[in-house]
């Protein structure tokens, strides 16, 4: 796997209440504390959040902001979803709802790139790669946590890119559109492709792979992994659709850990007596007890 800073993801099932933060709270502090600095909170299974649940929620977006990374929620029932805009959590984290992905159109071949640059990568130093991707990709007006996930899901990319091959031959093409940014990492392997949807051979020697592709497919708006037309390889084709702001602009930067409300760590401990600024009130309804059901990291 590549040097990117860890990338989990968490499904929750059950209530995320009183009881349960506790727990919770115990995994996403270890994450954290091992270096972890994307995490995805799946709500898929939870349809009860009470007031410590989301101080917790609160709590963890500080967190992990103040030491540089991002945490979001994704899957997230209609009902839960109107009580995270009512109480703002969706200014300060990336909050989708279930079954909500961007629609990537193809692109109008009439449309003149506004810049392409192609990147030789040196396998000792996919820092520097990585590094110089996410410098071209400031130049689209990106959202910072877009920018933070498209800059991750091209690592993973050129990790297994180098994880498959003889580390030879690996290029990074970065053509930036007025829409859209579209990064491929080519290799010159065996030759690997999934047709769209498909999920990745799940082989005790294919889950390095596997997992890779399942991220960057949560953190890319498309993915197509093909082979090379004209030469042996593999080509795994990134998209990153430019979205209207909708949330604070820089609301993901560690430097602006204080946007979150101060009192989020109050609502994370308080709230366990059910004391905290939100009071004792609870949210959504659905089956008691949340449960960390697996985690994925890269």
């Amino acid at each position: 796997m590549s040097a990117n800073p860890n990338i989990a993801l968490l499904p929750l099932e059950g209530d995320l209440d009183v009881r349960s933060v506790p727990r919770v709270k115990a995994s996403i502090s270890h994450l954290i504390d091992s270096g972890c600095r994307r995490i995805v909170l799946s709500m898929e299974h939870v349809g009860y959040v009470d007031s410590s649940g989301m101080g917790l929620l609160l709590w963890s977006v500080r967190r992990i902001r103040s030491v540089g990374g991002l945490l979001s929620l994704m899957n997230v029932s209609p009902g839960l979803m109107r009580i995270f805009k009512r109480y703002r959590l969706v200014d300060y984290a990336p909050v989708s709802a279930a079954g909500e992905r961007p629609v990537v159109e193809e692109l109008d071949p009439s449309v003149r790139p506004i810049s392409c640059n192609i990147l030789r990568v040196d396998p000792d130093n996919l820092a520097g790669v990585r590094g110089r991707v996410a410098e071209l990709l400031r130049r689209m007006d990106f959202t910072d946590d877009a920018l933070f996930d498209m800059t991750l899901a091209v690592g993973e990319a050129l990790g297994n890119a180098i994880d498959h091959t003889s580390c030879e031959g690996v290029l990074a093409t970065v053509t930036l559109y007025p829409d859209r940014a579209v990064v491929e990492v080519s290799d010159c392997g065996d030759g690997y492709q999934l047709a769209p949807g498909q999920e990745p051979v799940t082989s005790l020697n294919a889950i390095e792979r596997g997992r890779g592709i399942k991220l960057m497919r949560l953190l890319a708006d498309s993915v197509d992994i093909s082979l090379k037309p004209s030469s042996k390889g593999t080509v795994v084709k990134l998209v990153k659709l430019v979205h209207p702001q909708i949330r604070i602009r820089g609301a993901s930067d560690a430097g602006d850990a204080d946007k979150v409300p101060a009192d989020a760590d109050a609502v994370a401990t308080s709230d366990v007596d059910g004391t905290g600024p939100f009071g004792s009130g609870s949210y959504g309804t659905g089956p008691a007890n949340t449960t960390l059901s697996g985690t994925m990291a890269g």
